[in-house]
């Protein structure tokens, strides 16, 4: 097995994903035509974007519906709240949704949950392990 891993995100729109994920600070890693390579991360995980039919194509199954039901979420970690609000502001010019937060968790979590374009769930965390509650 090779050293490698990504994901599969089915989109309606790759220039729409694109300039989304572009006004949030993400960037890209060179690709075939027919897909977008989203950066995550200090090591770079791949979140590849696919179109839907093409998606479909290569999943051989339906396309989950994003408005009634979530598929992944995928977590972002931050530096500190600051960043999870300077985040969420990005999410909102961009055109992205917020449906929790920016709001603390638990005493020790800070974090706010957002869609993107098409309904995909993600949310940025802040982590103050000091505060974690200890077994």
């Amino acid at each position: 097995m090779k050293n490698e891993f990504w994901l599969n995100l089915p989109v309606k729109d790759l220039k729409k994903s694109k300039d989304f994920f572009t006004q949030l600070g993400f960037s890209f890693k060179d690709a075939p035509k027919n897909l977008l390579s989203l950066l995550v991360g200090k090591q770079d995980v791949v979140i590849n974007l696919f179109e839907e039919t093409e998606f479909k194509g290569y999943s051989g199954n339906e396309i989950a519906d994003t408005k009634n039901a979530t598929e992944v979420l995928f977590n972002i970690g931050a530096e500190n709240k600051e960043a999870v609000d300077q985040f969420a502001e990005k999410i909102k010019k961009a055109g992205g949704e917020i449906y929790r937060g920016p709001e603390d968790k638990d005493g020790w979590m800070y974090g706010c949950g957002f869609t993107d374009l098409d309904g995909h769930r993600w949310s940025m965390l802040y982590m103050d392990m000091s505060k974690m509650p200890k077994e």
